[in-house]
Order: C-alpha cells, then structure tokens, then sequence
C-alpha cells in the first residue's frame, strides 16, 4: 500500500462519524429544511450531565433540543432529517428527527438521571420515523422493513458487538444497512475473537468504505485502525497500531 493510499484511509476515516460522547465533533452539521442552523454540544465527563451530547440551535445552544446518551451515532438523511442510531437492547434502533420540529427543553429535566438510564435519546418530539435491527441476524444479506423517511440512505456501516459462542468466534460485526433498498449485510468480523483481543476493552469504535476500491477502513478503539479485506470479514493489514 503506498503511503498517499494510506493517507487517503486515514483521512477517510478521520470523518467518519463515531460513538457519543467520545466523537461528537464528528458529528454532521445540521441545517433544516426552515435553514435553521443546529450544533453540538458535549457537557463535559463530571457532574450531573456528565458525558451527555446535546443539539441546539446555533443561536440557542444553551436550549436543547434533543440529547444523546452513550454509543450514539448521528447521520444525515435527505432533503434535511436527522437520523441517530443506537444499541437499543439486542436491537439496533434507527430514529430520524426532523429538526425544525423538536421543541426545545430545559437541561434540568435530564439532570442526574439520564446518563445513567438506559434510554439513548431524549427528546420531546416524537420521530418521524423509528424501526429496529435485531443483532441475532446471521452472516450474509437479510430483508428489512425500512420506513420511506429513512429510504433516501444509501449505505451505512454499523459497527456492533455480535453473539460469540467460544472464544475462537467473532465478537463483533458490521452491520452493513442500505436502508434505499430494504436490506442488510451482517460481515462478521472473524479476526476480532476473545481468544485474540480483550473484548470489551477493544471494540469497533467506527468504519466506512473506501470509495475508490469498495473496502471498508475501520478503528478499534486500544489497538488502531485497520483495513479489511474485499469479503470485509477479514483483516488485511493494520493501517496504524498503538
């Protein structure tokens, strides 16, 4: 691989959207439909909104609008919709906000409680669209409902942990979603094993495709970030190591 390659990879990767609150400045930037503009805002890791991402408007940052909880992931969705997926049990839940709609709510409503909770997203205005991916899926392409409101998406990778029945199986797979067309494609990531890596503490943290040649780049948080092979179940190389 030549350096401009693996510098294209990186690059790549370096915007590509990861897991709350660890990521939020990834995140997309938001302007509606009303071209009303929206930002992030993360609280910080103490206190009792500790590790809490929050979106507002440009000129209201103090007023949220929606907030996120733990392994979150935003992403855009045409004309101008707000899509957030999520673990969700042994689910992956996608929701999709249109955000000239969300009412704006005071911060001492999630105070305290909501970074414990089990509940990823806080908001006081319903989704237009909310469905859910269940994780017990086996490898290859499945059928799946996808609601109209998210059926603009082409392709998005979902990174997750995965059902390992010993150590030797893969504790972790992509979920690749093509929401335009009704399926997903579950690429079980057969390197990333217990008896090889310390699941749990490494963990898939964000991936992407490579739009010149199709494979997938991705990052495990304590170890680096790699590049997969073109069945993008196996690793061929490691593009950087801690």
């Amino acid at each position: 691989m030549t350096d401009l390659s693996r510098t294209r990879l990186r690059e790549i990767l370096a915007h590509t959207v990861g897991p709350t609150p660890w990521y939020w400045q990834t995140f997309p930037a938001i302007t509606s439909v009303a071209r009303q503009r929206f930002e992030w805002s993360h609280h910080g890791e103490e206190g009792p909104v500790g590790y809490v991402v929050t979106l507002g408007l440009e000129r209201e940052p103090a007023k949220p609008r929606l907030a996120l909880n733990t392994y979150c992931r935003p992403f855009f969705v045409e004309p101008s919709y707000l899509g957030i997926w999520c673990p969700e049990g042994r689910s992956i839940r996608l929701a999709c906000f249109d955000p000239d709609t969300l009412k704006a709510f005071e911060m001492a409503e999630i105070a305290g409680w909501f970074k414990q909770s089990p509940d990823r997203i806080y908001a006081h205005t319903e989704p237009v669209a909310d469905f859910e991916v269940p994780l017990d899926l086996g490898p290859g392409t499945h059928k799946i409902e996808v609601p109209p409101e998210l059926a603009m998406v082409e392709e998005l990778i979902v990174p997750t942990s995965y059902k390992a029945m010993s150590n030797d199986d893969p504790a972790f797979a992509l979920f690749v979603l093509y929401l335009h067309a009704g399926l997903v494609e579950v690429l079980p990531q057969k390197w990333l094993t217990a008896a090889q890596y310390q699941v749990g503490q490494q963990w898939i943290t964000r991936a992407a495709r490579d739009p010149e040649s199709h494979r997938i780049v991705g990052e495990c948080f304590g170890v680096g970030t790699f590049l997969l092979e073109e069945d993008g179940c196996r690793l061929e190389r490691w593009l950087e190591k801690r």
